[in-house]
């Protein structure tokens, strides 16, 4: 069996339950922290719908570079509405689910190299790094906007259990 027969189901459900949880972000709340070194909730929103795109960067490149020497700084952009998070996300999960549905299981064996300023940070086979850049990663941040959500009384959605607002999920 191609491992994307066994990634495909798992990332159709993660893909649903973040868009579930970006469904629940509340307009004209982009900038508000929870503290001040946090990130505000459009960056943390925008950010959770830009991840799945990293998925064809891993699969499709052999290594990026976030900050190239002579290129320009990266933007950490901050959507400021529902409607463009939603957008972001759907495209880039599109995307996503179209590079890893081509992936043989080949390519998640081939390295692929993370580097900032010309710097190698990381090198992992391609399969460790969806697993640890994307979806990892992903349900990290995702969690984080779940209590950015209950912070600012917007309902919970249930993700992998039931939750106050979810009970019966």
């Amino acid at each position: 069996m191609p491992l994307t027969e066994i990634l495909l189901p798992e990332f159709d459900a993660e893909m649903t339950a973040t868009r579930r949880v970006l469904e629940r972000v509340p307009d004209g709340k982009g900038a508000w922290k929870p503290h001040p070194k946090s990130m505000s909730f459009g960056r943390l929103a925008t950010l959770i719908a830009e991840l799945p795109g990293w998925v064809v960067n891993v699969l499709t490149l052999d290594e990026l570079d976030i900050m190239p020497p002579g290129g320009p700084p990266p933007k950490f952009e901050a959507l400021e509405n529902r409607a463009k998070i939603l957008a972001l996300f759907d495209k880039n999960a599109k995307a996503a689910r179209a590079a890893l549905a081509q992936a043989t299981d080949g390519d998640f064996k081939e390295p692929w190299a993370f580097k900032v300023g010309g710097r190698t940070v990381d090198t992992s086979p391609k399969y460790t790094v969806y697993r640890r850049t994307v979806l990892n990663h992903l349900a990290h941040h995702r969690g984080q906007l779940t209590v950015y959500l209950r912070l600012n009384e917007a309902p919970v959605p249930a993700v992998y259990g039931p939750t106050a607002d979810e009970p019966n999920f």
